[in-house]
């Protein structure tokens, strides 16, 4: 197994194309003020972000590239089909990153034909985004480097969970040994890091919590609507 990801902080810097920092230089410029912070890896979306945060960078982190991508036959969007695999080899990034639930794929395609492909066309790390301690063990079973509970809380045999699920980083810190596993999602608050950190993972990814400022001024925002001095008044 490769891992050349550090224990650390690793930032994802994502923005869609509906969010106000889609485009120009902002997630570039967002990846290096992360490097700058401290963090020892960066997540991003899309070959032209992930090209272009390698450029700013220089090498100083590695990369982790995925491609979000829907398709109408199928809830898996991230790094879906060999379409996705393919330009993801082709980019800068040091591992890529795909959904690998168990749920059915765009066009039929399989998670071990995924794996196959890109065991045989690269020699990039590879992650598997997951959702189920049964999702995970299959993931180190077909051989992913890192394994991600990116997907937890996110599909629907997981949808009312609460995440971090602290409990379930647990387990697979304890029953998963030959891929690495990372936490990812929910983590907003210092006291959640510190509580991931504290079950045994190393490796945690933070988006929104830094990179997302509209997110982050709704959360401050709605303090002060749950708060008696402002309540009813009206937003001037």
């Amino acid at each position: 197994m490769k891992d050349i990801l550090p224990a650390g902080l690793i930032v994802s810097c994502q923005a869609l194309k509906e969010e106000p920092l889609y485009g120009g230089d902002t997630i570039p410029k967002m990846a290096e003020a992360a490097r700058q912070g401290g963090a020892v890896g960066i997540r991003a979306n899309t070959v032209r972000d992930v090209n272009a945060i390698a450029k700013r960078l220089g090498g100083k982190l590695p990369i982790i590239g995925l491609i979000k991508r829907n398709y109408a036959d199928s809830p898996v969007y991230i790094t879906p089909t060999f379409k996705e695999v393919r330009a993801l080899i082709r980019s800068a990034c040091d591992v890529i990153a795909l959904d690998a639930t168990l749920r059915p794929r765009p066009n039929g395609v399989t998670l071990e034909e995924l794996v196959e492909y890109l065991r045989a066309h690269t020699d990039k790390a590879i992650m598997a985004d997951i959702a189920t301690y049964e999702e995970a063990a299959n993931a180190e079973k077909l051989g992913f480097d890192y394994v991600s509970t990116t997907m937890r809380s996110y599909t629907e045999e997981t949808k009312d969970i609460h995440i971090p699920d602290f409990d379930f980083c647990k387990r697979l810190v304890e029953d998963i040994k030959q891929s690495t596993v990372i936490a990812e999602g929910g983590v907003s608050s210092f006291m959640d890091l510190k509580r991931v950190l504290d079950v045994g993972v190393e490796r945690v990814i933070i988006g929104g919590a830094i990179t997302r400022p509209q997110n982050i001024t709704s959360h401050f925002v709605q303090v002060f609507l749950e708060n008696p001095v402002f309540m009813g008044k009206e937003r001037k």
